[in-house]
């Protein structure tokens, strides 16, 4: 018994090493499989500094990921302090994290304005308007709040926001949209002028903006926290408007696919799952050659059906490049870890292709490089 099983190890790592050879003889700068599916992990994480930060500083180091995002405050823990807390002590611990990346890191937030909002005044940074508010003033004010976020976000290190919202403020008491005040209007042409104005401020920092939540959340009745809000009688085309006014226009962008369900685009799976949604409707239809992101997958939406990883593999299948974990909602210090080996395994069992994978990587970094975080790159290896 334990002969095959020395066997089976045995017959894995040489799998391993000879597929991270074919993809090495693959590529142009022979970069590894692990590398490409790191670059393809944003996780969340516990921390204020450098010492309390040393998980995420493990899985920067040693699973490579390409990415974290901030959160003001430990769900599981409400008086602990997460990631933030004032200006120069962020801008420390942004520092410290990319100083341990062999690639430079997107550093990611939700700071949309209003209640969305990780960077607080209690914090030193200025307040920003919701969404809402935005759209009852003049377009301008929108690019001036994009404009004051990129800065302080900028200054602190944040090169990538989650916002603005696209969403089409069609159900004013969606819980999750219209209810928070995240949508700029209830007609698509205002959502794509306002969300553009505030994405252009943004640039003007070199901060990249996240246009979510395809392929619409506005109509929802149900928030995707908690559970997949089943979008099929409530949404309209007209919701994908925004989207197809601003995608692949500058400036330089993501899209976010938000957590729903659409019996009508795909009778199986939730949007940010879906192949249908993701490579036929956004890249197909809708000529989208940028980075997709997925949210957050330890939403309700997705836990109440999958495990994370699972979700993980099908994510990258349906075609999105970045597979995001707040660990907030729930906390694993393996996450990160456990996902890329998920990721690894798909390609070795022929579940994924190196070719998929490669996709993803290269639209990863072509982002890095036209955003600038390459410049200069020296590789550390």
């Amino acid at each position: 018994m334990l002969k095959r099983i020395a066997w089976c190890v045995l017959a894995v790592l040489l799998a391993t090493q000879s597929l991270a050879a074919e993809t090495s003889q693959q590529t142009d700068n022979k970069v590894r499989l692990k590398t490409m599916v790191g670059q393809m992990i944003m996780v969340g994480f516990r921390g204020e500094g450098a010492t309390a930060a040393h998980v995420v500083l493990k899985d920067i180091k040693q699973t490579e990921i390409g990415g974290v995002i901030l959160f003001e405050k430990d769900f599981l823990r409400p008086q602990a302090v997460r990631n933030i807390i004032s200006k120069t002590q962020v801008r420390e611990l942004i520092s410290a994290l990319q100083s341990a990346a062999d690639v430079p890191l997107f550093v990611a937030v939700d700071q949309e304005g209003g209640r969305v909002s990780r960077f607080k005044p209690l914090h030193g940074f200025s307040g920003t308007p919701s969404a809402q508010k935005l759209g009852k003033e003049a377009v301008t004010d929108s690019y001036a709040a994009g404009d004051a976020t990129g800065s302080y976000l900028k200054d602190v290190g944040v090169n990538m926001n989650f916002a603005p919202v696209l969403d089409v403020n069609s159900n004013p008491e969606s819980p999750a949209i219209g209810a928070l005040g995240r949508s700029f209007s209830s007609k698509p042409e205002k959502v794509t002028a306002y969300a553009h104005a505030f994405a252009q401020g943004l640039a003007q920092h070199g901060v990249i903006s996240g246009y979510k939540h395809f392929p619409g959340h506005g109509s929802s009745l149900a928030d995707s926290h908690k559970g997949l809000p089943d979008i099929t009688d409530t949404w309209s085309k007209s919701e994908l408007q925004p989207y197809m006014d601003v995608l692949g226009q500058e400036p330089l962008h993501v899209v976010l696919v938000g957590h729903l369900f659409h019996r009508k685009m795909d009778a199986e799976n939730p949007t940010s799952l879906s192949s249908a949604v993701i490579t036929k409707l956004l890249r197909d239809k809708l000529k989208y050659r940028g980075v997709v992101v997925t949210d957050d997958l330890q939403m309700g939406a997705i836990t109440s059906e999958y495990a994370v990883e699972d979700a993980a593999v099908k994510a990258v299948k349906a075609g999105c490049d970045i597979v995001l974990v707040g660990n907030n909602l729930e906390y694993d210090p393996k996450v990160a870890s456990k996902v890329a080996t998920a990721l690894i395994w798909a390609v070795h069992n022929g579940e994924i292709s190196v070719e998929r994978i490669r996709e993803s990587y290269d639209r990863i970094m072509k982002l890095k490089r036209d955003s600038g975080l390459l410049v200069d790159h020296v590789s550390k290896k």
